[in-house]
């Protein structure tokens, strides 16, 4: 309720709290960069509501419902990429997912953790991209 409230105060408040703590756990190392942009009003105030619509809606899937129709993706390809220390995504998610699909490629990125700028995570989503280009 505080982050939709009338009190642009008590937004600001929770919304940085929640977007801080998601800035300083998505990347394995400490990055200012990073947690200065998460820590910045508006920016915080958009991303904790955005990322808590999709909480308050279960990401618009039912309880389990994403391993258990994985077998729809049998005859389509994928690439599973996920750093080994992602602290908002635990890595046994991604493997779960990947032996409910296994023709998707899994690739557990060493030194990594959630974010996709990070260098490990951004080089195998460019050569996924890249395979699927046919390049």
């Amino acid at each position: 309720k505080r982050l939709v409230g009338s009190d642009r105060k008590a937004q600001v408040e929770a919304a940085r709290a929640w977007s801080l703590w998601e800035g300083e756990t998505i990347t394995l190392l400490p990055d200012p960069e990073t947690s200065s942009r998460f820590g910045q009003d508006d920016y915080a105030v958009a991303f904790a509501r955005i990322e808590n619509h999709y909480f308050v809606h279960a990401g618009w899937l039912e309880e389990g419902q994403l391993l258990r129709d994985a077998f729809k993706l049998k005859d389509i390809s994928g690439t599973i990429v996920h750093g080994r220390y992602d602290m908002p995504c635990p890595a046994r998610f991604a493997w779960a997912l990947h032996k409910a699909w296994p023709k998707a490629d899994f690739h557990l990125v060493e030194g990594a953790g959630h974010a996709y700028s990070e260098p490990g995570i951004l080089d195998r989503l460019i050569r996924a991209t890249d395979k699927f280009a046919g390049k």
